[in-house]
């Protein structure tokens, strides 16, 4: 008898996961359920059509609803919504939008792909001020819309995350004047403070007002802003960027266990307590690479790679997820800044015994035109060498750095073993001695010291 898996959430994980589950099996029945009018869009590039560096907005889209259908067989629902999990009658309570009725639809397989929705902070005022956030195609469409009719000269960004930092730049492009305020120490939380005091010091020489260890206290009439710290200053609008939290609600009323991040609880395989039911996306609790330990990290990579992880347990032919490194890069203005694994606060927290190898080099030979300064932290463990993370800042070729760090983390190669690595070379590229190369030297040294 043929199977049907019905898939709740349409955007990365779900539609990555349908398209998956199809190319491995022709035969079982997937309904894809969606209660937006968008899927298989590309969020991360939201940033950059609200900048007007992507010109095209269609280009974000990577799937119609048709063409899933025809070219995948894959039944595609939008405007339906999942309301209730009936695990004992193996069924889902579906809302219809469009017709506004609800049914009941069997499954055999049950992916929750609900995704995240940004945290809206309670801050006394804040419908005193437009305010925005950037998370779907529908929050992408709202900024966009006031920026071109309200023509806003100063925009205050709450929250130095990726997102933020990213958002400072496009509106600094946009010709706005902008103010970015994080409550950390600093921005981009993962990394460590002193490449994320490169990163700062490049920010603000680009014009961006900075506030770090602050936040937005309250929004006071005309617009005026005043901070933790006392400061205060107008915007004519703000964005939310301080984090999102997981879609667990169905998965809650449902019974299926969420971690401490808020995120379903999932094996290896990615199914939930419930071994019928699976879950993907920015809406799981998963392990980190490096120790193990629950992790939820709203990334695409993960997302993707989980999709296959639950395609391949559905067809018989299944393969662990060996956990995730959360590693992520954004370019902000003339800098890239890029980390993966553990970074210093994250190890400090764990209460692990590290070294941090550090090297500042050029992206290129330096006697060959326009070679930047690039600047490296990988942490280790002094005993053994096995690399916990590292991050990295710089002009170019910042992505290149991380992903062979990243890839020698998942092999298994210690500190000293990058001294090993045999990468290419020739002047407009690299340096006899690559970047990761002189990490490996120097945190060999660091070993024989210890």
């Amino acid at each position: 008898m043929k199977k049907k898996v019905i898939i709740i959430g349409a955007v990365g994980g779900g539609a990555t996961t349908a398209s998956q589950i199809r190319k491995l099996d022709s035969e079982i029945e997937i309904i894809l359920l969606e209660k937006t009018s968008y899927l298989s869009y590309g969020a991360c590039g939201m940033p950059y059509y609200l900048g007007d560096v992507i010109k095209d907005r269609e280009s974000l889209f990577a799937a119609t609803p048709e063409k899933l259908h025809t070219k995948k067989n894959i039944d595609v629902r939008m405007h339906h919504e999942a309301m209730k999990i009936d695990r004992d009658k193996k069924s889902l309570l579906v809302r219809d939008h469009d017709k506004n009725q609800d049914y009941e639809e069997a499954y055999d397989y049950l992916v929750i792909a609900t995704g995240a929705s940004p945290f809206i902070p309670d801050i006394p005022g804040l419908d005193k001020i437009p305010a925005f956030h950037l998370r779907t195609v529908e929050d992408m469409d709202r900024i966009k819309q006031f920026v071109e009719t309200s023509n806003p000269k100063v925009c205050t960004i709450i929250g130095g995350g990726y997102i933020g930092v990213e958002m400072s730049e496009n509106f600094t492009h946009l010709g706005m004047k902008v103010n970015l305020v994080e409550r950390s120490e600093h921005v981009i939380s993962v990394i460590d403070e002193e490449t994320a005091i490169k990163l700062q010091e490049h920010i603000t020489d680009q014009g961006v007002n900075l506030y770090t260890k602050d936040g937005l206290k309250e929004v006071l009439p005309e617009c005026t802003l005043k901070l933790d710290s006392g400061e205060t200053f107008q915007s004519d609008f703000i964005l939310l960027s301080v984090g999102v939290k997981p879609n667990n609600l169905l998965a809650k009323e449902a019974g299926l266990s969420t971690g401490e991040s808020g995120g379903v609880v999932s094996n290896e395989f990615m199914q939930t307590d419930d071994p019928s039911i699976y879950a993907v996306g920015d809406v799981v609790e998963s392990i980190d690479f490096i120790d193990g330990s629950p992790k939820q990290v709203p990334l695409a990579w993960p997302a993707h790679r989980q999709a296959y992880i639950i395609a391949r347990h559905l067809s018989g032919n299944p393969v662990p997820f060996k956990g995730m490194l959360g590693t992520a890069i954004a370019k902000v203005f003339d800098l890239s800044i890029a980390s993966t694994g553990l970074g210093e606060k994250e190890l400090n927290e764990k209460g692990y015994s590290y070294k941090t190898s550090v090297h500042k080099g050029k992206s290129h030979a330096g006697y060959y035109p326009g070679a930047h300064d690039v600047y490296v932290r990988v942490h280790f463990c002094p005993d053994t060498g096995k690399i916990f993370g590292g991050n990295v800042v710089g002009g170019e070729g910042i992505d290149k750095q991380i992903d062979v760090l990243a890839t020698a983390i998942y092999g298994g190669l210690t500190i000293t073993d990058l001294q090993e690595l045999e990468t290419c070379y020739a002047p407009p590229f690299s340096s006899p001695k690559g970047l990761l190369n002189m990490i490996g030297y120097k945190g060999a040294g660091l070993m024989e010291k210890k």
